[in-house]
């Protein structure tokens, strides 16, 4: 029989460094049921995925598919202006992301059944697992994380494509998921064991504090003061002493693959490749000027630099929760100039940033970038979906029919993908589920996403229940 938990951990920690603990070596020597193999247009284009999630639900119709004919109750008080591409019209909201329309695909046609879908938790827990939430209300669901939830997305793909390269498999910056006193639903491994939950970096500091990416540190990732490289591989060569003296131990280390997980984890610190991914000075200050000295921005930024360093999927919040004020993307009230003076400066130079930036270092070739919330927003004004007050020029939730914006790896650019009817209510066609769209994102990373992993009753369970919109790609 394997060492009992507490003997594996002993069995591989160096030096009191809690990041060469079993979780960590277990998430570097992942290894995944058998899955079949697919193909067609997209299979495996991607290497690593950048998932922008817009936490709050963004209006479409004040960003991305702007309605002018329309009657006053549902048109946007923005200005809806032309973009590189014809068809691919933004808001005045937007004139950065204007210019890189011809690197992008805005799937105007996002759309599911909001039977307990109304509230944000409920709505974060389809987009991401691909699943609805257990004990679902009418209103939602505000349950906090469980170790039973279905996996994040970045979990899943954490255990069927480890990182080639010792690096964080999966990393979630800079604030966790939230509604209300609901924290973190949906952005953790669930049934997958803790082994597979991100690696969060939430600096702390108010959500209007613009400078916290420049308090993050790696201290976690470094060596103590004390601990030279040199005496970390004399530990090492310890350890395989005992472990060739002892058969017992000895078997149980060939049976877990340690040696294999725990070089891995080794060479994650010594090699100070996510060490490095989170320094942002070493950026020039023009760069990161053009993304925006915000945490929003900035966090964009780092997101590019860990997957050059071959982290396998960076999941970056928008950086205020739902039922919050000012530059969350939950207007209620006040939506004209929550959105004009906080959210969108915010917002639009990073995003077209970071599509600049990857393309011009070749990096949207073979990386996939994808932009969305967890839902739009109502197209009537101060109309109640949710039970929630809105003023008379808010907009409640709607998961009718939103807008998603993809990037990279073979997607198709200057593309739009479906369409919505005359006031943004509904899809007219080509409709895209949550799920459907994760299907695509684990296509992309060559992951079949019907491949069966087991819950925490050792049930099979697929990845999604969706399919791959492969018409996103080109062929």
């Amino acid at each position: 029989m394997p060492p009992p938990p507490s003997s594996r951990r002993e069995l591989l920690r160096i030096g009191g460094s809690s990041l060469l603990g079993l979780s960590l070596t277990e998430s570097l020597g992942a290894r995944a049921l058998s899955t079949p193999l697919s193909g067609g247009p997209g299979w495996g284009r991607a290497k690593s995925v950048i998932l922008i999630f817009l936490q709050g639900g963004p209006s479409h119709l004040d960003l991305w598919d702007p309605k002018d004919d329309v009657p006053d109750s549902v048109r946007s008080p923005f200005k809806t202006i032309s973009s590189k591409v014809s068809g691919m019209e933004v808001t005045e909201l937007l004139p950065r992301l204007a210019q890189v329309t011809d690197r992008l695909t805005f799937i105007r046609s996002m759309s599911y059944a909001p039977i307990g879908l109304f509230n944000h938790t409920a709505a974060h827990y389809q987009m991401l697992t691909g699943y609805t939430a257990d004990k679902v209300s009418p209103s939602g669901q505000l349950d906090p994380p469980s170790p039973k939830d279905f996996p994040n997305l970045g979990s899943n793909i954490a255990k069927l494509k480890p990182p080639e390269t010792a690096m964080l498999p999966f990393v979630m910056l800079p604030r966790p998921l939230q509604e209300s006193n609901i924290i973190g639903k949906a952005g953790y491994a669930g049934f997958l064991g803790r082994e597979y939950d991100p690696y969060t970096l939430y600096p702390s500091g108010d959500d209007f504090n613009e400078t916290k990416m420049d308090r993050i540190h790696a201290a976690a990732l470094s060596l103590r003061p004390e601990l030279s490289v040199q005496r970390l591989g004399r530990r090492a060569k310890l350890r395989d002493m005992v472990s060739a003296g002892d058969p017992h131990l000895r078997t149980a280390v060939q049976r877990m693959s340690l040696d294999e997980y725990f070089d891995a984890a080794l060479n994650l610190i010594v090699s100070g490749r996510a060490k490095d991914a989170f320094d942002l000075s070493q950026e020039p200050d023009a760069l990161r000027d053009r993304y925006g000295r915000t945490t929003f921005g900035q966090s964009c930024l780092m997101a590019r630099r860990f997957i050059e360093a071959g982290t396998r999927f960076v999941q970056v919040n928008w950086t205020k929760h739902a039922n919050s004020d000012r530059h969350s993307w939950d207007v209620h009230t006040d939506l004209e100039n929550r959105m004009r003076d906080d959210a969108a400066p915010r917002f639009d130079p990073a995003l077209a940033s970071l599509i600049e930036d990857m393309d011009e270092r070749g990096l949207l070739e073979d990386n996939l970038v994808v932009a969305v919330g967890e839902f739009g927003r109502s197209p009537k004004k101060g109309l109640s979906t949710s039970g929630n007050n809105n003023d008379p020029g808010g907009r409640d939730h709607w998961p009718y029919c939103f807008t998603a914006v993809m990037a990279g790896a073979g997607i198709k650019r200057g593309h739009v993908h479906g369409e919505s009817d005359s006031t943004g209510s509904a899809p007219l066609r080509d409709p895209v589920h949550p799920t459907d769209l994760l299907a695509t994102i684990y296509h992309a990373l060559g992951i079949d996403p019907h491949t069966m992993v087991l819950n925490h009753l050792l049930q099979p369970r697929e990845l999604v229940p969706g399919q791959p919109v492969t018409d996103l790609f080109t062929r």
